[in-house]
């Protein structure tokens, strides 16, 4: 930053301590926050669709089916050579990234997640990578949120909360949908349901509502008019669709991790992009709906054309054959979480949310069409089973029910489906949760104890750092030293009352407590004789620095009983935890949080 900027800056500061609350600032950083992040979503989605535009309007006219496998491929292959010869960064899926970004890192955000999502996302989409954008958008927005809070000088609390603003004003702008989005922010980013951080989301929603609405106008994303009213009778169809949302999302995730883990056995991004493409440009060709993030396919089922949102494919199939119809769709609920993971596998920048809400889209509307054409005379609205499938995948995938009632109820008007997306999303959740504890978000955050939570409990104990907990001014004992070395080179010189026992590879052997050498202290007779191999005894528990997070170190202390645990790392000796010093850092790590 400029000298005069930053002179700029500290004025501006000095003024603002002076003349606005914290309270009223944070306010304004929310309203600006929201602003940016409405900003940045309307951008990504402006730039995928002109990118897509421009080759359904000048390009598929002659070559559509060859091009549905060479574009994604070239589209990848763009993203590879951005993140090899100019980022040369890791991009992570924007809505993970950002939630560590909370647990680990007290909300840090490096600058360039600004612009990498927002350049890497619309190559990746518009060319045809059957990804969403919403993960980006939020990647984007949480990272304005950051580093506004940073310039300003803001504290880890407020830094968090800006945030939650961020990925609320970058949902609110994307879906025109600003209830859902606070929702959205609770659930997702287990934000605290109080005034303090309810009025920042709010009004981060609405300015970032406000900015869409200036660049897009009215037009929204999902178009759906509510026609078919909810009938009480339809109720056991709900139950039933719940069941199959609820084991299609422990599908959608599985293939997720799959997927994923394969990719992860090469090392090198240009076997995966090589790998990836070929696949995706493969289902592409033979699947042309999995196309991009797949607004086409649900907008087209909602008003009931099932013809538009297949579209053309490679096959001669009879689609007057409702069976046909039916199968297509199942087809495409089927592959598009395989392509949206292979999309991310061979290096592409996406989001998981978009992905979802097709799944759902066609399942419902697939299992509407099976219902009316068996022949047992029951005759339930597909438009209406379209819309609550939404919610049943949504609910499932991302272990975020609440969200995708309000949602759906909020883009749609539908609203007196109320009771129906509640009892689809309310099974299809508790179906997934048990057989998958994690949403793909958050799975590889919980089982590296790095998941955020509405726990404060838990959250206090994960954002505390071990570093600053650890003691290393120890004296340090060898075996062979004699008890009157012991008590001239160490215990006159310590102010502690133990002392660990290390051997020449400086592993951890045990530790010699004053108590234990108190007796002998002033017996000269026993100088030369006693070493510290016979004195020294194991303790009573022990930390390992590369595998216990915080947790698991408050237990150890619990059921040792011990007021001091050594630290061992890489094999060898570290430094002591004290119980006091942990519940100091604790207690002070509270007060941050509440």
């Amino acid at each position: 930053m400029p000298s005069y900027t930053k002179k700029l800056l500290r004025k501006f500061l000095i003024w603002k301590y002076k003349h606005i609350s914290e309270r009223q600032f944070v306010y304004i950083l929310s309203v600006l926050v929201g602003f940016l992040a409405g900003i940045g979503t309307v951008t990504l989605k402006n730039l995928t669709h002109y990118i897509g535009h421009f080759f359904s309007q000048y390009i598929f006219k002659d070559y559509q089916s060859t091009l549905y496998f060479v574009l994604p491929i070239i589209g990848l292959l763009l993203v590879y050579i951005i993140k090899q010869t100019w980022l040369k960064k890791h991009i992570g899926h924007g809505i993970s990234t950002t939630l560590h970004a909370i647990s680990k890192l007290n909300g840090i955000i490096p600058r360039y997640n600004i612009y990498a999502a927002l350049i890497t996302a619309p190559l990746t989409a518009g060319f045809g990578g059957s990804v969403g954008l919403q993960g980006p958008a939020v990647s984007v927005g949480s990272a304005l949120g950051s580093n506004a809070a940073r310039l300003f000088h803001m504290n880890t609390k407020t830094r968090m909360l800006l945030i939650g603003c961020a990925a609320a004003g970058a949902m609110a702008s994307m879906f025109k949908a600003p209830i859902a989005a606070i929702v959205f922010a609770i659930e997702i980013f287990s934000l605290d349901i109080a005034f303090t951080s309810l009025v920042p989301l709010l009004l981060a929603s609405v300015s970032a509502v406000v900015t869409s609405y200036m660049f897009l106008g009215t037009d929204v994303l999902l178009r759906f008019e509510l026609t078919d009213k909810f009938v009480v009778n339809d109720i056991p169809f709900y139950i039933l669709l719940a069941l199959v949302t609820g084991l299609a999302s422990v599908y959608f995730s599985k293939v997720f991790f799959g997927i994923t883990n394969f990719f992860k056995k090469f090392e090198s991004r240009a076997i995966r992009l090589l790998i990836g493409g070929l696949a995706i440009g493969t289902m592409l060709y033979f699947v042309p709906p999995l196309f991009g993030e797949g607004y086409g396919i649900m907008n087209n089922l909602l008003k009931g054309d099932h013809l538009s949102a297949i579209g053309t494919t490679p096959f001669n199939l009879d689609l007057s054959n409702i069976w046909i119809v039916i199968g297509l769709l199942l087809g495409i609920g089927f592959f598009k979480a395989i392509a949206m993971t292979t999309t991310f596998g061979a290096g592409g920048v996406g989001g998981v949310f978009i992905p979802t809400l097709v799944m759902g889209n066609v399942l419902g509307n697939a299992f509407a069409k099976i219902i009316n054409n068996l022949g047992l005379g029951f005759d339930v609205s597909e438009s209406n089973f379209t819309l609550i499938g939404m919610t049943g995948l949504m609910a499932g995938v991302l272990h975020a029910p609440l969200t995708a009632i309000f949602l759906i109820a909020e883009i749609t008007g539908g609203y007196e489906l109320f009771l129906p997306l509640m009892i689809v999303s309310t099974i299809s959740f508790a179906i997934t949760k048990y057989y998958i504890s994690h949403s793909i978000y958050t799975l590889k955050l919980a089982q590296r104890g790095e998941l955020m939570t509405h726990d404060k409990d838990q959250n206090v104990l994960m954002v505390l750092d071990i570093d600053k907990v650890i003691e290393t001014n120890f004296i340090i004992l060898k075996p062979e030293m004699k008890l009157g070395d012991i008590l001239k080179n160490a215990v006159a010189k310590s102010s502690r009352n133990h002392f660990p026992v290390v051997n020449d590879k400086h592993e951890f052997l045990g530790v010699i407590r004053l108590d234990d050498i108190r007796h002998m202290m002033f017996d000269a007779n026993l100088y030369s004789k006693v070493e510290a191999s016979s004195l020294m005894h194991a303790d009573r528990g022990i930390i390992n620095y590369d595998e216990d997070n915080m947790t698991v170190i408050m237990d150890k202390f619990k059921s040792s009983g011990a007021w001091n645990l050594p630290v061992i790392k890489d094999g060898k000796y570290y430094g002591y935890i004290s119980k006091s010093k942990l519940l100091t850092a604790y207690r002070q790590q509270l007060i941050n949080f509440t």
